[in-house]
């Protein structure tokens, strides 16, 4: 869709513009608040199952092992800064990048790692992966307090894969047959509303 890629660009490269200062301000808060980047960089699976490395801010202690840590735990090494980035979400602005390199759209399914990947039905795997991953989607929302109801979950992984997934996958599909300009609009805007709530 040549007016999804449009409005991507335009608007990722526009974000990046006017958010360059609260973004250096974060950068610099996550690099004093703990040892180690203020970027966290992860493979995750693009359109078509092809990888790519998605930029976040920082949220967890930095031990060498992060990239391989989904972002949900361990609970105990999410730093000061992190915390309250993962409240806000705002440890999603560097994606911003990810969309005007055209790896991710402002709306779509979330990209995941791949061992998640790996638990989509054939079928589903197709149909989600047909197009590129967003910073947001319906799922998002409906999950934004995703972090605390794993760290209450007394098995996390088997919590994530068995019970959220099955329904993030139906969002992902529902908006891959739904999906329209007007539709990434609805999702801004509600995603807009939600946090600002």
């Amino acid at each position: 869709m040549k007016l999804k890629r449009c409005f991507d660009l335009v608007a990722g490269l526009i974000g990046l513009c006017l958010l360059a200062p609260l973004m250096l301000l974060i950068a610099c808060w996550v690099k004093f608040d703990s040892p180690g980047p203020a970027l966290f960089v992860q493979q995750r699976v693009g359109r078509h199952g092809v990888p790519f490395a998605i930029f976040k801010f920082r949220t967890m202690a930095h031990d060498g092992t992060a990239g391989n840590v989904p972002r949900m735990w361990p609970a105990p090494c999410i730093t000061r800064a992190g915390h309250w980035l993962r409240r806000t979400k705002l440890d999603e602005l560097p994606q911003l990048a990810n969309v005007v390199l055209g790896q991710m759209s402002l709306v779509g399914p979330r990209p995941e790692l791949a061992r998640y990947v790996a638990c989509y039905p054939p079928a589903v795997r197709e149909k989600v992966l047909s197009v590129a991953p967003g910073i947001t989607d319906w799922g998002s929302i409906k999950y934004r307090d995703e972090g605390s109801l794993l760290a209450a979950a007394a098995d996390p992984e088997r919590t994530y894969i068995e019970d959220i997934l099955p329904v993030k996958l139906a969002f992902y599909q529902r908006y891959v047959d739904q999906r329209s300009f007007w539709m990434d609009l609805r999702i801004i805007a509600s995603t807009v509303s939600t946090l600002w709530r």
